[in-house]
């Protein structure tokens, strides 16, 4: 297996102005040396965390953050992913997008609704997940407050197939005054499920006057950080995620072998 390499982008969001945030991260992008194989926005990039769905969501397939995404996965040649709000069918989605360099994308929709905050209102939750695959990879997307379910992102192995993921991928608006839950849980979604975990969280005060502190991160199996951003900075991180540690840590330690079946 081939080791992959990861850009996240920690960023300041302006509040309800699509245009404004795909210019500021095509800037971003474009500043990136070398961005390798996965560029990771966080939730909402393109209008913060708006609860003002039926003015901010844009149509499914067509819409301008779906096409900024698409032109900029193929001219890094990178696969780029964050969520958006989206229309369809009538309804309202927080959702994730998978955008590969050939423009082919896969999506996932927010589980879990912030009902604290009235997400729960105007969007309709998910049902289904969905595995991304990328250099021999699998990538399991959530979005924020996916995160305090950890049946919802259960790690399994079958004996023919092997682990379900190796990679648990978080996109987040989490509040800062919530920032100690959001750095312990994801060191326990790595140790539980024997994975890498990567978080991508925004900064900035939103239009709710919700202040975000960043503290993006990736973890390794064994929960230690392998990157922590500095809270409250805009920053841009690459790191690349070995192979062979994951694979020699599971044979070596294999508490999945001991996992409840679900």
């Amino acid at each position: 297996m081939q080791n992959l390499t990861l850009s996240l982008v920690q960023s300041d969001l302006f509040w309800e102005e699509p245009q404004k945030n795909l210019d500021m991260f095509s800037e971003k992008l474009a500043a990136l040396d070398g961005p390798g194989d996965l560029i990771v926005l966080p939730e909402m990039f393109s209008t913060g965390f708006s609860m003002d769905a039926r003015r901010v969501a844009e149509p499914f397939g067509e819409g301008p953050a779906l096409d900024w995404m698409r032109r900029q996965a193929s001219d890094k040649g990178s696969v780029l992913c964050g969520s958006i709000a989206v229309a369809e069918g009538g309804r309202f989605f927080n959702r994730f997008i998978w955008m590969p360099p050939d423009g082919r994308l896969q999506y996932y929709d927010k589980k879990h609704l912030f009902s604290h905050a009235g997400e729960n209102g105007p969007y309709t939750p998910g049902r289904d997940k969905c595995i991304m695959t990328l250099k021999g990879w699998k990538i399991l997307p959530m979005i924020c407050y996916d995160l305090r379910f950890p049946m919802w992102s259960r790690n399994r192995h079958d004996p023919g197939k092997g682990f379900d993921y190796d990679i648990l991928l978080y996109v987040a608006n989490w509040p800062e005054s919530r920032s100690h839950a959001w750095r312990v849980l994801l060191m326990g979604r790595a140790i539980e499920n024997q994975c890498y975990v990567v978080g991508v969280n925004r900064v900035g005060v939103d239009g709710r006057g919700v202040s975000h502190s960043g503290d993006s991160a990736v973890i390794d199996p064994m929960g230690e950080s392998l990157l922590a951003t500095l809270p409250h900075q805009e920053c841009t991180s690459t790191l690349t995620l070995p192979r062979c540690p994951l694979d020699s840590f599971r044979d070596q330690f294999r508490a999945w072998s001991d996992w409840d079946p679900l």
